[in-house]
């Protein structure tokens, strides 16, 4: 059974983390006339009939003057510093609050400048062809994000703790995961030398 390809998707993008390797916040980098953030919001608000949320925690204020711009919900979350997990959750709950009618999910990072409005439509478009649960990007043997994510799937969202990421729910489901391509989705910035790379 295919899904239905009215399914309403929701892309919460995930920008809480304080960039201690880097030193300042990464969310903020100068990248293609923008910053990374606003480039990531940039290309998921170009998604047909998407709502796009963003997380934020650490230098929240610094971040959301930023994003104001962008006309996207932001989406403030005071446990940041206890890992992924909370942000999931914060990011998931806030989506289905202002967004009820959400049945399809995609989890992405503010770090991966490589992502492009047609990589979030392959993941739509996939789950839209087929009737697994989870698209998830593949890039250098693993299994990552963006990653989309079918209602079914909310509630073992929510159950994350700690420094536990959407992958774990990625690796219990794989018999309902399909993988779409992300060659440089292995290319994030955490380190100066990553960002003087790019």
């Amino acid at each position: 059974m295919k899904v239905n390809e009215k399914d309403n998707v929701g892309i919460v993008i995930l920008a809480a983390g304080s960039s201690s390797r880097l030193g300042s916040p990464k969310q903020l980098l100068t990248y293609k006339d923008t910053t990374l953030l606003r480039h990531t919001i940039r290309e998921a608000v170009a998604v047909n009939n998407a709502s796009v949320l963003v997380v934020t925690g650490a230098n929240n204020e610094l971040i959301e003057k930023d994003i104001l711009k962008a006309n996207v919900k932001a989406s403030f979350n005071p446990d940041w510093e206890s890992g992924m997990a909370s942000s999931i959750v914060c990011g998931l709950k806030k989506m289905i609050d202002v967004f009820p009618e959400t049945d399809a999910c995609i989890f992405a990072v503010c770090d991966q400048p490589y992502i492009t409005t047609s990589i979030f439509n392959e993941l739509i478009k996939t789950y839209h062809q087929n009737a697994k649960g989870i698209i998830a990007s593949s890039y250098e043997a693993t299994l990552g994000t963006p990653a989309l994510f079918q209602k079914k799937y909310f509630k073992e969202l929510l159950e994350l703790t700690g420094r536990e990421g959407a992958k774990k729910v990625i690796n219990r489901s794989l018999e309902d995961t399909i993988a779409v391509p992300f060659e440089k989705g292995s290319i994030d910035i955490d380190t100066l030398e990553d960002y003087s790379q790019l």
